[in-house]
């Protein structure tokens, strides 16, 4: 029997992860390029590295809003290059595949109920911590239709601008970015950190990295860093917790690799803030795919629509 394969892209504000995907949810090959310079040069080569005999079809999911009909990214604030049809229109003329298009938490959430922890639980909320904040709900076992965009949630009425349009976004509390924005920010108005040192002193090429790091040898500045950006992020699942009431809330992306600062403090907030009884019975995990997720889901859009 001839084998059927997907390509799965990851689309994020930073980084471009695709993988050609069996059937049975095997990871066969994968890819990584930065996504901020260019998008649609990397995800063409990707694909092109990637397409072999047996691939029924392509699977992105992208940072923003998405129209799925039509294929397209409506808004995207972090990465406004992918908006509009053009890119995917071309792939699919290119490699003569249907070619689905989701958010790219969204296809996250489907990766771990399809091959990860989501499988445990009939409804949960994948939260994805990186550059933004993302999110996605597994209701009654199948993908919320829904926009989910948890970093979108203003939990400051009269806070910072948000480049959606909005005030207050936990994404700029939250986030990566926000960790970053607030140190560099903090260093320039003359706080002492470690993080001076690195980067062979250039405050403004720090990372989240070099900030966690900074942390785990003790620099108060860059634990204070995590812990505000932590307590913010309590805030919104609080918030998520009180809407949806959640068996269980997945958290991925490169920021879950700061749990035992970061997280920690997140979910001590949301204890504080979330209704007690609803609180006890949500279990608070981290995405056990890691950054197949993503690539894993989007491969399933394609097997999903064949299957239909």
């Amino acid at each position: 029997m001839k084998k059927h394969y997907a390509i799965g892209i990851d689309l994020g504000s930073t980084n471009l992860r695709a993988a050609l995907v069996s059937e049975e949810g095997e990871v066969l090959k994968r890819i990584k390029a930065p996504s901020a310079e260019g998008p649609g040069e990397a995800l063409m080569k990707a694909v092109g590295e990637l397409f072999a005999d047996g691939v029924l079809g392509i699977g992105c999911g992208a940072a923003g809003l998405i129209d799925t009909d039509r294929g397209l990214v409506i808004k995207s604030p972090n990465l406004p290059a992918i908006e509009g049809a053009g890119i995917f229109d071309a792939i699919r003329e290119k490699f003569g595949v249907p070619v689905f298009v989701e958010n790219n938490a969204k296809a996250a959430a489907l990766g771990e109920k399809w091959r990860g922890e989501g499988r445990a639980f009939r409804n949960f909320v994948l939260i994805s911590l990186g550059t933004g904040i993302g999110g996605g709900i597994i209701y009654n076992d199948s993908l919320l239709d829904a926009a989910t965009e948890l970093g979108h949630m203003s939990i400051i009425a009269n806070g910072e601008k948000c480049s959606c349009g909005s005030y207050g976004c936990l994404e700029l509390y939250a986030s990566a970015k926000a960790m970053v924005s607030r140190a560099v920010t903090a260093l320039e108005h003359g706080s002492e950190s470690i993080l001076k040192e690195c980067c062979h002193g250039n405050i403004y090429k720090v990372t989240p990295g070099d900030i966690y790091a900074a942390a785990l040898d003790g620099d108060t500045f860059s634990r204070e860093i995590l812990r505000e950006a932590g307590r913010y992020l309590g805030v919104g699942i609080a918030s998520v917790i009180n809407i949806f009431s959640p068996e269980a809330i997945l958290l991925s992306g490169g920021l879950v690799g700061a749990w035992n600062i970061y997280v920690q403090e997140a979910i001590k907030e949301a204890s504080r803030r979330a209704f007690k009884e609803l609180f006890e019975r949500v279990k608070i995990l981290p995405s056990s795919l890691g950054d197949d997720a993503g690539v894993l889901g989007s491969s399933y859009l394609v097997f999903l629509c064949r299957s239909t």
